[in-house]
């Protein structure tokens, strides 16, 4: 549906573009903005940065695995002469312990998404004022990004050199 409702905007755009550039010549250009980002100065750092991070958030849910199967290994050696309620304490222990893993990594996930759009914000912003730049100075209308794959027809200009160079990459 979603694929659907993109596919329609697109035709719809074209359709518009191509009747609005016989009467008024705009000019429209493409880039691939992953393939500008990857050759912005910069994503060496934030990899490292970013692989420091996520290396944090494993070492403490190694930690954490690692008191639950302690906890486990202890409950199982332990429980043939362990009274009912100390046999029930453990497992409720390890119940909540398995409980706060899962919300630990189902957060670490969220957070790592976080931070991945934190540190590369800088660059996109970046990457989208040399675009705006080069638009204007060159007189173009519109700029696409070339690598959705919703387009159907790829006409216009490739800004990519023109932003690298506007760069100085």
């Amino acid at each position: 549906m979603k694929n659907t409702l993109k596919l329609f905007v697109v035709v719809l755009f074209a359709a518009f573009s191509l009747n609005a550039s016989a009467q008024t010549g705009l000019k429209i250009g493409h880039i691939d903005f992953q393939a500008l980002l990857a050759v912005l100065p910069g994503q060496d750092e934030m990899n490292k940065n970013l692989e420091t991070y996520v290396a944090g958030l494993e070492a403490q849910l190694t930690s954490m695995q690692s008191e639950y199967e302690s906890k486990i290994n202890d409950y199982q050696a332990n429980q043939a002469t362990m009274s009912e309620i100390i046999r029930q304490t453990k497992e409720k222990e390890i119940m909540d312990l398995q409980g706060r893993i899962e919300a630990f990594n189902q957060q670490a996930q969220y957070d790592i998404q976080n931070k991945q759009l934190e540190l590369t914000e800088p660059l996109i912003k970046k990457a989208q004022a040399a675009i705006e730049e080069v638009a204007k100075e060159n007189g173009f209308t519109y700029i696409i990004n070339g690598n959705e794959q919703i387009l159907l027809y790829k006409s216009g200009i490739d800004i990519l050199p023109l932003v690298k160079k506007k760069l100085g990459l």
